[in-house]
């Protein structure tokens, strides 16, 4: 059974960072293309960041130069790098991963970023 389990999410000063993890199974997660997305309340899900499964990626223009998003093939694992926080990045923040039509979502993880 295909699963996604996002973690690292928590309570962070503005100007800090945080790493997301976002680990897989039950997929050939190397095949899939992996992204973050996040969910602001009152707001819609919008893409932070996202790795081809050939290791391209694109970030929102929001995030670009504070946010990295990588992927660990071997671990079956994806991140999400976020340094110089601000109060807008709070959000849930969830892991995708997708493979033409075949698409699986995490649970997701709470960020907050609050002094």
């Amino acid at each position: 059974q295909a699963q996604l389990v996002e973690s690292g999410g928590g309570l962070v000063q503005p100007g800090g960072s945080l790493r997301l993890s976002c680990a897989a199974s039950g997929i050939a997660f190397s095949m899939y293309a992996v992204a973050w997305y996040r969910q602001a309340p009152g707001k819609q899900r919008e893409l932070v960041a996202a790795v081809t499964s050939g290791g391209s990626t694109n970030y929102a223009d929001s995030v670009k130069g504070r946010f990295t998003i990588s992927r660990d093939n071997v671990k079956k694992t994806a991140y999400l790098q976020m340094n110089s926080l601000q109060p807008e990045d709070t959000a849930v923040y969830y892991c995708n991963a997708q493979l033409i039509a075949d698409m699986y979502w995490g649970q997701g993880t709470q960020v907050t970023v609050s002094s």
